[in-house]
């Protein structure tokens, strides 16, 4: 259950945050014992991380797209009004930027899942591979319009630089069975984690050359007490369930869990609400970067 150990001169990560929009949510979709009117403000985060030797600049993640209520399919936009509430002072793109960042120099972008509040704008990314769970792949295919009931656009992605992750290219590392050494030497490793939408990922990367990690879990738990113990997974008639799977998706948790449970492991979620409102405008966000355990 161990994590790689560091090689001599261990190559790893610098993690920044980026700012990528709000979703006020019920959240009685999320957790089970939140009361019918509770609503919570979700940050959208999304991350570039930087190899230490190589420099190569890799995002997971993109947020709210800024024209989202204009790019979305009719029956997402339905969805959406019906449950939720929007803002986007500043997408990823805009982050990026900010940062110091040009999104042309973006050479890899891996997305936990296609989500609206996780695929954001990959439009001016023009130089990037997009990289995304094999299973995603039927949810675009043939997707919105031709099939005028689906929520995701046939050309979201693109085509020609896409990459369809399946878990044949994969190895266990640390509780995941299925997890791709992204660069080969042990520095990030992009971990199926299934449940919550069909290709879903998350990201482990090295923080430090000396055994500092941080797992990056998209939407795998939306709220830390799914992963304290405190809460279950909401599923009811009234708010539905925010999972695909829900039984599979309570076997990725039960496996983050046992990953808290190894040294100097940072876990972050996409929609960290503790964790923002602590580092809101501070340096773990680009050009800063998240401190290492």
């Amino acid at each position: 259950m161990n994590l790689p150990e560091s090689a001599e001169n261990q190559p790893y990560c610098v993690v920044s945050a980026l700012e990528a929009g709000f979703v006020d949510v019920p959240l009685a979709q999320i957790v089970d014992t939140a009361s019918a009117d509770e609503i919570a403000r979700f940050p959208c985060l999304a991350f570039l991380l930087r190899h230490s030797a190589s420099q190569d600049p890799f995002i997971f993640d993109l947020g709210i797209p800024r024209n989202w209520a204009e790019s979305l399919s009719r029956p997402y936009l339905k969805l959406i009004n019906k449950w939720y509430t929007i803002e986007v002072p500043q997408d990823a793109i805009e982050s990026v930027q900010k940062g110091g960042y040009d999104p042309l120099s973006i050479a890899h972008i891996c997305l936990s899942h296609i989500h609206f509040d996780h695929h954001g704008d990959p439009r001016p990314f023009t130089n990037a591979t997009f990289i995304v769970g094999e299973d995603s792949r039927a949810l675009i295919n043939p997707g919105y319009p031709a099939d005028p009931g689906t929520f995701f656009k046939h050309d979201l992605l693109p085509s020609e630089r896409t990459r369809f992750l399946s878990t044949a290219e994969m190895q266990p590392v640390g509780p995941f069975p299925h997890a791709l050494d992204f660069y080969g030497d042990g520095s990030l490793y992009i971990v199926d984690t299934p449940g919550h939408l069909p290709g879903h990922l998350c990201v482990l990367a090295r923080t430090s050359p000396d055994g500092g990690w941080i797992f990056l879990a998209g939407d795998a738990a939306h709220d830390w007490r799914l992963l304290t113990g405190e809460a279950r997974i909401a599923d009811s008639a009234h708010f539905g369930c925010a999972h695909r799977n829900k039984a599979v998706a309570e076997e990725t948790i039960e496996c983050i869990k046992a990953l808290r449970q190894l040294p100097r492991v940072r876990v972050m979620l996409s929609h960290d609400v503790p964790w923002y409102k602590e580092n809101a405008g501070g340096t773990p966000f680009l050009p800063g970067s998240i401190e290492s355990l």
